[in-house]
């Protein structure tokens, strides 16, 4: 490798380290690597007498750059189908909510009749639907759902109460809906707090944390649910 290119790959590191301080790393690294590659070709035009004598070494050093760019591309390459994992996960989640919001009014409607002494109960049930519906992001979503399930096991805890409920084959069939939606919503997180784990592994474990650093990808948010509201809904209208 001529002895000008080693000097200015010195010059670029730091450059590289000063630039750093004030602009984002996506953006100083592919000026690093645009201006490397850039000085690397006029050193290697200027230096073709070198290539006449000694054509192995830089057949070594294109080699060598070759790799690099390939297990750079593969790292990168990686964490793109993890984030799409991740992604793909939280849409199957968001597609089972979404179910559970629109069995809640139809259970509702069911059940009030019955319950007409149990008016705070619903409305509590109601609440926390719609604040399940507005919520956004992973953390509060997870949160609110996590309301509308506390809600939603209380009113199922006062259902009990009232034998006329039993008979009524409405309600089995949304109960019957509901503890399915659940199963598909607890299998749904699994998945996705998988996902989740891989993506964070390679964000934070050498060498791919350099590549996901540099390209912006960042740490995805769990999908946290309690210890109390693991166990999906239950209610007995037998």
């Amino acid at each position: 490798m001529p002895r000008p290119f080693l000097n200015k790959l010195i010059l670029i590191l730091f450059w590289l380290f000063v630039k750093r301080l004030t602009l984002g790393v996506r953006q100083v690294m592919t000026e690093a690597c645009v201006r490397l590659f850039l000085s690397y070709i006029k050193d290697t035009i200027h230096h073709s007498s070198l290539q006449r004598r000694n054509p192995m070494v830089v057949v070594i050093v294109i080699a060598a750059a070759l790799l690099i760019v390939f297990w750079v591309v593969g790292l990168y390459n990686g964490l793109v189908r993890m984030r799409n994992a991740v992604r793909n996960a939280w849409s199957q989640i968001d597609v089972q909510l979404k179910r559970r919001h629109d069995l809640i009014p139809n259970l509702v409607e069911v059940v009030k009749d019955y319950m007409s002494y149990e008016q705070e109960t619903l409305q509590k049930v109601i609440q926390a639907r719609g604040a399940a519906i507005g919520a956004q992001g992973t953390a509060a979503v997870a949160a609110a759902e996590n309301q509308l399930t506390g809600a939603l096991k209380s009113l199922f805890a006062v259902m009990e109460a009232y034998p006329d409920l039993k008979a009524n084959e409405n309600v089995k069939v949304l109960q019957e809906e509901l503890t399915s939606t659940e199963n598909k919503i607890a299998f749904a997180r699994q998945y996705y707090n998988d996902s989740v784990m891989r993506m964070n592994n390679a964000c934070e474990l050498f060498p791919s944390s350099i590549i996901a650093g540099a390209f912006g990808f960042k740490l995805e948010v769990y999908y946290d649910v309690p210890e109390s509201d693991k166990e999906p809904i239950k209610v007995d209208l037998r």
